[in-house]
């Protein structure tokens, strides 16, 4: 059964512990940087106190590095919705020649949306993209990664070394793009 999450102190590091049905301790620092430990239901919290300790120096640089992407998300200006819209439109029209056929010569719909985890979505059945707003806060040689990377969905659908192969046939400095992204 499933306890309540308590506040504790090991190592230094104040995290939240709860019991799980689970086998393993397993350790998370949340975006927000707070440290959560999750374990099994009958292991001694002595236990769980000396794997954190044990770990207090990588969870530490992990909560550092959650502060400095918060602290550097709130840094940034919420970008103009229709300025987005608008920028991306134009990187998509330099695109979709590239993909007209695949795409019967219909241009997919753009749409453009706040996203916590993602910088972008293609709908193929829908015919769609789906960009981040935050993407536009981006340097533009990133953005347009993610313009190609989101229409060559329209050819292959998943993460596959075909898709991957077909995101460097069109941008061959696509990994350095993507290093873009990363905060």
């Amino acid at each position: 059964m499933e306890q309540t999450a308590q506040r504790r102190t090991a190592g230094g590091v104040e995290y939240e512990f709860v019991r799980k049905k689970v086998k393993n301790i397993n350790l998370r620092v949340r975006a927000d940087g707070t440290a959560a430990v999750s374990a099994p239901l009958r292991m001694p919290a002595a236990q769980v106190d000396a794997f954190v300790a044990s770990r207090a120096e990588w969870i530490r640089t992990a909560q550092a590095k959650a502060r400095a992407r918060a602290d550097a998300a709130a840094a940034r200006p919420v970008p103009d919705r229709a300025a987005a819209l608008a920028e991306f439109t134009r990187m998509s029209e330099l695109v979709y020649p590239l993909f007209a056929e695949e795409l019967g010569g219909q241009r997919p719909a753009l749409q453009v949306r706040s996203m916590k985890s993602r910088w972008g979505v293609c709908s193929p059945a829908k015919r769609q993209i789906t960009l981040a707003l935050e993407l536009y806060s981006q340097p533009p040689a990133a953005q347009i990664y993610v313009v190609v990377h989101e229409y060559c969905h329209f050819r292959v659908p998943n993460h596959s070394p075909a898709f991957w192969a077909e995101v460097e046939r069109i941008l061959p400095d696509w990994k350095a793009r993507r290093r873009l992204l990363r905060p």
